[in-house]
């Protein structure tokens, strides 16, 4: 009687457990060590339920503990189900193909470099055969992102330049944004130090506003990593970001190092984030992961992002692929934004 009482016991605990890591923010999980990476790799942690659960009906299969590994094996297979669903709800980026850019639309790009694996002329490529008007490059310093732009010049398309860094030792420490003069001239206009009011805590992000006053505020966004000693900042760079995006025209992009699930409770006017919209789940791309590289997509997690408020609506997003063996860890992102 016992052993059957503490295999019932396991099971309910087992079967909490799934439900708290398959949708966290019903408890306000979303953002705890644990249950926040379980959540990021989604993609993962479902074929990983589903490999358990297929050794449990194995040993179902078997004349001992028939029931309970069936038992097991269903709650991980809805587990894993459960994540697919989500997934796919969010879109796998099927069928996404290039925007023809329309009058008056921007094109946004991001990459974390990591620390500028890619060199110039890589990252300058791919800014102009996708059209990009705003090269967003966390990870990057303020000279390769010159000699993007002089590239990109070369090639016919003139970008200014911007760059927060909080330090020259390492390169993680630095971002940088480019930005078409089409869009008019920017200027930034937060602090180059670390922590809120006026920056993310443990590396930069960027917030430029149009000098004229008339466009969007670009932000380029690099939220540190959700690492057990770095899980106060990560909060507090995710809740810096939110305000950042607090009015009515605004376009962030960048590592973000969250999901829309850790975006969870920071939205406001039916945005995921502030007021910004994640442009990957309104192009049909927001369950396809952008990190790490060494992953497939859809095992991986979507942590870099192209956000905008309700101003701006999406016209296509991709997560590009083709170049996991150029160095960085991450994808570029690019999505197409058009004024509603």
């Amino acid at each position: 009687m016992l052993p059957r009482t503490l295999g019932w016991a396991f099971l309910l605990g087992t079967a909490a457990v799934a439900v708290a890591l398959l949708w966290p923010q019903a408890f306000g999980l979303q953002n705890q060590w644990i249950a926040a990476h379980v959540v990021a790799l989604r993609g993962a942690a479902a074929v990983c339920a589903a490999v358990a659960s297929a050794l449990f009906v194995a040993l179902a299969l078997g004349r001992s503990a028939r029931w309970f590994g069936a038992a097991m094996g269903a709650i991980l297979m809805l587990f894993a189900i459960g994540n697919v669903g989500v997934l796919a709800a969010r879109g796998l980026g099927l069928g996404g193909t290039p925007a023809v850019a329309a009058s008056g639309s921007v094109t946004v790009l991001s990459w974390n470099t990591l620390g500028e694996v890619p060199d110039a002329a890589t990252i300058a490529d791919l800014a102009l055969a996708e059209g990009a008007d705003v090269v967003v490059l966390p990870e990057t310093t303020a000279q390769l992102g010159e000699d993007v732009a002089v590239a990109m010049r070369e090639g016919g398309s003139p970008m200014w330049v911007h760059t927060q860094a909080f330090d020259e030792i390492a390169k993680a420490r630095s971002t940088t944004i480019l930005i078409t003069p089409d869009l008019g001239d920017y200027e930034v206009v937060n602090a180059q130090f670390p922590g809120p009011p006026g920056n993310t805590n443990t590396l930069p992000s960027v917030v430029a506003d149009p000098v004229s006053g008339s466009g969007p505020r670009i932000v380029a966004v690099h939220a540190v990593a959700p690492i057990r000693w770095e899980l106060r900042n990560w909060r507090s760079d995710l809740d810096w970001l939110a305000e950042q995006c607090a009015g009515d025209d605004v376009i962030m992009a960048g590592d973000f190092n969250a999901t829309l699930d850790h975006f969870a409770g920071r939205g406001v006017d039916g945005g995921d984030l502030g007021r910004c919209a994640d442009a990957a789940a309104a192009g049909g791309a927001g369950g396809v992961g952008t990190w790490p590289t060494g992953f497939p997509a859809l095992l991986g997690s979507p942590i870099d992002h192209v956000m905008a408020t309700p101003s701006w609506s999406v016209e296509s997003f991709r997560v590009i692929e083709a170049l996991d063996d150029a160095g960085s860890d991450h994808r570029p992102v690019v999505a197409t934004l058009v004024r509603s």
